[in-house]
C-alpha cells in the first residue's frame, strides 16, 4: 500500500512538473521579442522537456513549439536528435524516422547511431541494416558506439553474410579491441550458428568483461554445445568472476545432468541470486530437461507471487518432460487464478497438444488464440499449422498456413515437413518450388524437403534437392542431410549405393546417419550392412535402446538366434532398458492409453470380444500374421496371440467402439508402427469402411479402403 501511494506521488509531481513547462511554453511563445525568446527558452530547457514527454502528443505539441521557435532555427541538428531519440523512446518509429529524412546536414554520425538504434530498439532490424549500408555509402564512418546496433540486428535476422561485412568494417576502423564490440561480435556469430568463430573472438580479445562470458555462454546453450558451455562456466568459477543472472540463464539451458544442475543452484545460492524469479522460472525447465520434475514442480510451488513467465515455464517444463496431460492441467488453473496467457504460454499449450495429438484440443487451443488477438502472430501460426499437422489434420494446417498474413522460412519449412510427415512427397516438392520463388530455404527446409523424397520413394528428385543445396543457395549439407539422403537410398533397396555415399561424405558420419543405415537393413534384411552400422552406434549412440533392439529383430529375422540373444545380454550388461511400447486415443476430449495386453479398460471384456471378432473378418479378408514381430523365444501359436493384443490393434477397436458411425479414428504410437499391426490396420479400415490414421514416432499413416498413404513404403 505505501509503495502506491510512493508512485502516486512521484507521478503527481512529474504531471506538476510537466504543466509547469507547458505554462512556460505557453509564456515564451507570447513574448513579444526574439530576444526575450531566446533568453528564456534556452537550449537545456528544450531538451530537458523533450526528454520528460512520456506520451506521444506531449511529445508532438512540444515538437511543434520549437518549430515556431527562431532557436529551433539556430539549433535544429541538436533538438532533432533528441526528438528522434525520444520519438523511438515512445514507439514512434515512423515520425522519428520523417524528422530524420528532413535534417540537411545528414553527416552527422551520432544522429546517425540514434536512429540506427531507434530502428533495432523497435525490432526493425532489416531498416537497421538499410540505414547502416546508405550511411556507408556516403562515407559516414562508424564508431563503437555504431556497431553493436547493427550486429544486434544481423543476429536477429541471422544474416551471416551482412554480420561479415560489418565484422569487416569493425577491423578496418580499429574497433577490434573494444570490449563492448566484441561481445557484440561473438552474440551475432552465436545466433548465426557460427560457434568456432565465437570462441575465436573470444580468445582473441585483449580484454573482457562478464558481459563477455555470458556472450560466449549464450553462444554454446543456442547452438548445442553443452558441454562446452558447462566447461566455460567451471572456468569462469576457477578464475574467480562473479556470474551474472545472463550467465546463470544461459549454463541452465546447457545442464542435461541432475548433478550439474545442483552444482549451478548452490553458485546460484552462494551469490545470493537465490531470489531472482528469472532464474527460479529457468530452474523449474532445468530439472524438467534433467527427468526431476519434482524438484520442478517443487521450484514452481515456492514461487509465492507467480508472474506469467512461472506459470509458463512450468507449462514448458511438462510439455518438454512430454507430460501434455499435466501441462494442460497447470494452463487450466492459471486460467482460473486469472492471468493472463501470451503467445509464449500457447507455443507451450501448443507443444502439449502436439505431443497429445489431440485434434479436438487442437481445434479448441486454436479457437482462443484466434480470440486473444496476440502478438507475435507468425510465430503462433506457424506452431497452429504444426500442430494440426501433428494432429493428423493436413486440410486444417494448410487452411492456416495460405491465410498466413505473413510467412518466413520457419512456417514454408513447417508445411512442407508436414506433407512428407503424411506421404505426401510430390506436394512438398510442388510447394517447395512456391517457397523459392519467394523465400531463400535454409538448412531446416532441405531436410523437409529430403525426408519428404525419402518417405515417398523420389530418389532422383532428392539427389537434384540434396546436390542444389551448395549449388543454388549456399547450404552446406550437414549431417541431417546426409542421414536424409542414406535413409532415401536404403528405403529403396539400394543398401550398397547407400555404403558408399557414407565412405565418401566429406565429414564424420554421426548417430543419424548410422541409424538410417541400421533402419535400411531392417527393412531389407541385410545382416552383414546391419552389424557394420550397429558397430558404430554402439560407439556413438550407446544409450539408444532402438539400436540394439532392431539388430536383435535382425539377427531373430534371419534365423540366428545365438546372435539376438547375445544382443540383448549387451542390452543388460550396459543397463540399456527397451521403451515400453504405448498407444493413445482420445474419445470425447479423454485421453485413453494402451499398452500391449492391456487389461486396465473398464471395457476390457468387450474390447476383446469385439478384437477376436474383427480379427476372424480380417482373416477371411487374407489378412495373415506377420509373426517376425513377435517375441521370437516363443512358441508360434502364442505369437500370434500376443500379436493380436498390440496396443495398435487394442487402441482401434476401442475407437470403433466408442466413436460415432463413419467418423475417422486417430490414434497416436510413441514407437514406429508394427508391421504386422500396419497390415491388419489396412484390413480393418476395409472391413469397417472406417479411415483411421497412426500417427508413430516417425510418421503418419492414412489408412483407408485398405490401403496407406505410405504405399507401405516406410
Amino acid at each position: 500500500m505505501a509503495r502506491v501511494v510512493v508512485t502516486q506521488m512521484v507521478m503527481q509531481q512529474k504531471l506538476t512538473k510537466f504543466c509547469h513547462l507547458r505554462q512556460q511554453w505557453r509564456l515564451f511563445f507570447s513574448a513579444s521579442s526574439p530576444q526575450q525568446q531566446t533568453e528564456f527558452f534556452d537550449p537545456e530547457t528544450c531538451i530537458s522537456s523533450i526528454k520528460q514527454c512520456q506520451t506521444l502528443q506531449s511529445l508532438k505539441t512540444l515538437h511543434a513549439f520549437t518549430l515556431r521557435s527562431r532557436f529551433y532555427h539556430h539549433h535544429d541538428l541538436f533538438l532533432v536528435t533528441n526528438l528522434v531519440s525520444q520519438y523511438a523512446s515512445l514507439c514512434s518509429i515512423s515520425h522519428a524516422f520523417s524528422l530524420f529524412s528532413s535534417v540537411s546536414d545528414s553527416c552527422d554520425l551520432f544522429l546517425w547511431n540514434v536512429m540506427i538504434r531507434a530502428f533495432v530498439d523497435n525490432r526493425q532490424f532489416d531498416r537497421s541494416l538499410q540505414l547502416y549500408a546508405q550511411m556507408r555509402e556516403l562515407d559516414i564512418n562508424p564508431d563503437k558506439f555504431t556497431f553493436p546496433f547493427v550486429l544486434k540486428a544481423c543476429g536477429y535476422l541471422r544474416d551471416i553474410e551482412f554480420g561479415v561485412k560489418v565484422h569487416k568494417d569493425v577491423v578496418d576502423s580499429g574497433y577490434w579491441s573494444d570490449v563492448f564490440v566484441g561481445n557484440s561480435l561473438i552474440a551475432m556469430y552465436g545466433k548465426c550458428g557460427r560457434v568456432d568463430v565465437c570462441r575465436q573472438l573470444f580468445d582473441e580479445m585483449p580484454e573482457r568483461n562478464v558481459v563477455t562470458w555470458s556472450s560466449l555462454t549464450g553462444a554454446y546453450a543456442q547452438n548445442g554445445g553443452y558441454e562446452e558451455g558447462l566447461l566455460l562456466f567451471k572456468r569462469v568459477m576457477d578464475e574467480g568472476i562473479r556470474p551474472n543472472r545472463v550467465v546463470i540463464l544461459n549454463v541452465m539451458a546447457c545442464v542435461r545432468k541432475v548433478s550439474e544442475a545442483d552444482d549451478v543452484c548452490r553458485v546460484v545460492v552462494d551469490n545470493g541470486l537465490d531470489l531472482d524469479q528469472s532464474l527460479q522460472n529457468a530452474a523449474m525447465v532445468m530439472y524438467a530437461r534433467c527427468g526431476r520434475m519434482d524438484m520442478a514442480r517443487r521450484f514452481f510451488e515456492g514461487i509465492l507471487n507467480k508472474d506469467l513467465v512461472s506459470w509458463t515455464s512450468m507449462i514448458e517444463a511438462y510439455a518438454q518432460a512430454d507430460l501434455p496431460l499435466e501441462a494442460l492441467e497447470v494452463y487450466r488453473q492459471m486460467i482460473l487464478r486469472r492471468v493472463l496467457p501470451d503467445s509464449v504460454t500457447f507455443l507451450g499449450v501448443i507443444r502439449a497438444c502436439s505431443s497429445l495429438a489431440s485434434f479436438q484440443q487442437a481445434r479448441t487451443v486454436h479457437g482462443i488464440i484466434i480470440h486473444c488477438f496476440l502478438g507475435n502472430q507468425l510465430a503462433l501460426d506457424t506452431a497452429v499449422v504444426d500442430l494440426y499437422v501433428k494432429c493428423g489434420s493436413l486440410m486444417y494446417a494448410r487452411k492456416v498456413f495460405d491465410r498466413m498474413k505473413q510467412k518466413n522460412v520457419i512456417s514454408w519449412s513447417t508445411m512442407i515437413s508436414g506433407y512428407g510427415m503424411h506421404g505426401h512427397g510430390r506436394e512438398a516438392l510442388f510447394l517447395f518450388d512456391q517457397m523459392k520463388a519467394l523465400i531463400k530455404p535454409d538448412h531446416i527446409t532441405f531436410v523437409s524437403v529430403l525426408s519428404a523424397c525419402s518417405h515417398a520413394g523420389l530418389i532422383d528428385e532428392g539427389w537434384e534437392c540434396f546436390n542444389s543445396m551448395l549449388r543454388d543457395f549456399g547450404v552446406a549439407p550437414r549431417p541431417e542431410h546426409y542421414a536424409c539422403m542414406v535413409d532415401m537410398l536404403g528405403r529403396a533397396g539400394k543398401l550398397n549405393e547407400a555404403r558408399e555415399f557414407i565412405e565418401r561424405m566429406p565429414i564424420r558420419p554421426d548417430a543419424g546417419v548410422w541409424g538410417s543405415l541400421l533402419g535400411a537393413c531392417r527393412i531389407h534384411s541385410n545382416v552383414e550392412l546391419a552389424e557394420m552400422a550397429a558397430k558404430a552406434l554402439f560407439d556413438l549412440d550407446a544409450e539408444n535402446p532402438g539400436r540394439y533392439v532392431i539388430l536383435s529383430n535382425i539377427y531373430a529375422s534371419s534365423g540366428k538366434r545365438i546372435e539376438a540373444d547375445r544382443i540383448r545380454a549387451l542390452m543388460k550388461r550396459r543397463g540399456v532398458k527397451k521403451i515400453t511400447g504405448h498407444t493413445v486415443i482420445e474419445i470425447k476430449n479423454k485421453v485413453h492409453t494402451f499398452v500391449a495386453g492391456d487389461r486396465s479398460q473398464p471395457q476390457t471384456e468387450l474390447i476383446y470380444s469385439e478384437l477376436a471378432k474383427l480379427m476372424d473378418r480380417i482373416r477371411r479378408e487374407g489378412y495373415t500374421p506377420d509373426l517376425n514381430f513377435a517375441l521370437h523365444d516363443v512358441e508360434e501359436e502364442t505369437k500370434e496371440k500376443m500379436l493380436y493384443v498390440h496396443s495398435e490393434k487394442l487402441a482401434i477397436v476401442f475407437g470403433l467402439l466408442n466413436s460415432g458411425p463413419g467418423s475417422a479414428i486417430r490414434i497416436k504410437k510413441n514407437l514406429r508402427v508394427c508391421g504386422d499391426c500396419h497390415t491388419a490396420t489396412k484390413f480393418i479400415s476395409k472391413v469397417t469402411g472406417r479411415e483411421i490414421v497412426v500417427r508413430d514416432a516417425h510418421r503418419f499413416h492414412h489408412f483407408k479402403d485398405g490401403t496407406c498413404s505410405c504405399g507401405d513404403y516406410w
